[in-house]
């Protein structure tokens, strides 16, 4: 008997921000942190947080550069990221479309 594809699923992308964080960057080279935090449509202080764990995991690449005076954050799928969250679309597929493994 083989395990149901569920059991495959990244916990780190699980979590219905980072998933929308993962997504959001994966069609993009990079994205700024105000445009994916209004793109997904979450605080700074969410954002911040699940930000920090992808980035943690390895997922996700935080760069801080200046424009003048002001700030500004970049945030943009590392290869491993690409790779977990195709792997995580993967296996959603095969959820949804009843293909038991791989």
């Amino acid at each position: 008997m083989t395990a149901h594809p569920r059991h495959e699923l990244d916990e780190i992308i699980h979590a219905p921000v980072r998933l929308s964080i993962m997504a959001a960057l994966a069609v993009s080279e990079k994205a700024d942190f105000r445009f994916l935090r209004d793109t997904i449509e979450v605080s700074d202080s969410l954002l911040s947080k699940h930000i920090l764990t992808l980035e943690e995991a390895g997922y996700v690449r935080v760069e801080k550069t200046f424009v003048g005076k002001r700030g500004r954050t970049w945030l943009s799928l590392t290869e491993r990221g690409r790779a977990a969250f195709n792997a995580y679309t993967d296996v959603l597929r095969r959820i949804t479309e009843g293909i038991p493994h791989a």
